[in-house]
């Protein structure tokens, strides 16, 4: 058994939260360099360079890549042979979040009732999700959502006799739905099965996937794949304003689900797609 205090996980997701705010991941540096190679419309290659110009600035004066910091998502994946001490992990968590986004002067986007509407001027609570692994450590990964592509999120529950065509047209009509609203080139995150609110999550966690790493399901990278080309056939384009590349990436995950069901999750992200993961 592994003891591990609480205020490391403090540290650490304080850490992540100014990290991943300032700093794009590897796979999305990929992505864009991709993307200036391939497009082919003027405007669109043109847009693209004034992203990657904001991204480097973002990076070299510690200014956060996007003004809207997002709601701290949180995949927490917790060894079954780990013993926390010094107090409660969701605590622990929250008060990362909350010295992530004070000390780093990060938005605070967090209202404490979805009605009410105050502000919680910390960016707490997170959203986080948990799961029990095997093994002495603790990985977290941080996913930022920003609501600009958040609200262009959408959930079907489509019957089994829409088949795999009906999971192609959902995927489509919420990409077309969502057109130059959520900031693209996107990041498609897609949930196949489960029940309502299981693949809203699986979309979630799928878009904390590499950007151009395909599953290892022969159907599903080939709906990636598929989708991917028809997405990028809609002539949306960076910003909205037509190009080829109006995705990066298409990230499908998929579970088990019931025999009357079949419930699909399309979760859109903008162009800067943060997430970051750190091992305890």
């Amino acid at each position: 058994m592994r003891e591990v205090n609480v205020d490391k996980i403090s540290e650490t997701i304080k850490e992540m939260c100014i990290s991943v705010n300032h700093f794009l991941s590897d796979d999305m540096k990929n992505a864009y360099n991709n993307a200036m190679k391939t497009e082919t419309s003027e405007i669109g290659k043109k847009i693209l360079g004034q992203l990657k110009e904001n991204l480097q600035i973002a990076g070299e004066d510690m200014i956060p890549i996007c003004q809207d910091t997002g709601m701290a998502v949180i995949f927490a994946e917790i060894g079954q042979d780990v013993h926390l001490t010094g107090g409660n992990i969701t605590d622990a968590i929250n008060e990362g979040v909350r010295r992530g986004y004070v000390d780093g002067y990060l938005r605070k986007s967090v209202v404490n009732d979805p009605i009410i509407r105050k502000n919680t001027k910390d960016n707490t609570p997170a959203v986080i999700h948990y799961n029990i692994v095997e093994g002495d450590k603790i990985k977290f990964t941080l996913a930022p959502k920003g609501f600009g592509s958040e609200n262009m999120s959408k959930v079907y529950m489509l019957k089994p006799a829409d088949g795999i065509e009906g999971v192609k047209n959902a995927i489509l009509s919420a990409v077309k739905d969502a057109g130059p609203n959520a900031c693209p080139p996107m990041v498609i995150g897609v949930g196949i099965g489960g029940t309502f609110e299981k693949c809203a999550i699986l979309a979630k966690k799928a878009l904390t996937r590499e950007a151009g790493k395909h599953s290892d399901i022969g159907y599903v990278e080939e709906l990636e794949k598929e989708m991917l080309e028809k997405i990028n056939e809609l002539d949306i384009g960076p910003a909205g304003l037509g190009g080829k590349n109006t995705a990066f990436a298409v990230n499908v995950e998929t579970y088990p689900t019931h025999i009357a069901g079949l419930p699909v999750a399309v979760n859109i992200c903008c162009h800067v797609n943060r997430h970051i993961t750190r091992e305890i």
